[in-house]
């Protein structure tokens, strides 16, 4: 088991890790929208799953991954009523790949942001 861990994504707020790689597959821990230094990216359900992103791409990265390795997501949302929104902002991370997903509605997220999402990846 390996601990991932990278400066360009914000570092965990508790008692984990950004990402453990076994067995050549990556689990992220969930992805809010922070920059790398910490700070909350406020806005929309847009600008928010796009930070999302970002901090996920840098964790991938630092596994030796990429979102095209990426076998199955989780979104977090605060309202489902953003989930075409939140669609349009993951689709475009994504483009033709099309991973397994869950997506659900959560009564409260991290720093009561509006969504966090997690992966599993296949490590290169």
């Amino acid at each position: 088991m390996k601990t991932v861990s990278t400066t360009n994504a914000p570092a965990a707020i508790g008692p984990y890790a950004q990402g453990i790689v076994v067995n050549n597959m990556f689990y992220s821990s969930g992805q809010i929208p922070l920059t790398a230094s910490g700070e909350l990216v406020e806005g929309d359900i847009e600008v928010q799953t796009h930070q999302v992103f970002e901090n996920l791409k840098a964790v991938l990265a630092a596994a030796g991954s990429s979102l095209s390795q990426v076998v199955k997501t989780t979104v977090f949302m605060k309202d489902m009523n953003d989930f075409a929104i939140m669609n349009e902002v993951y689709a475009s991370h994504f483009g033709e790949h099309k991973p397994a997903r869950s997506a659900v509605e959560v009564a409260r997220l991290p720093k009561d942001v509006k969504v966090e999402i997690e992966v599993i990846a296949l490590v290169k």
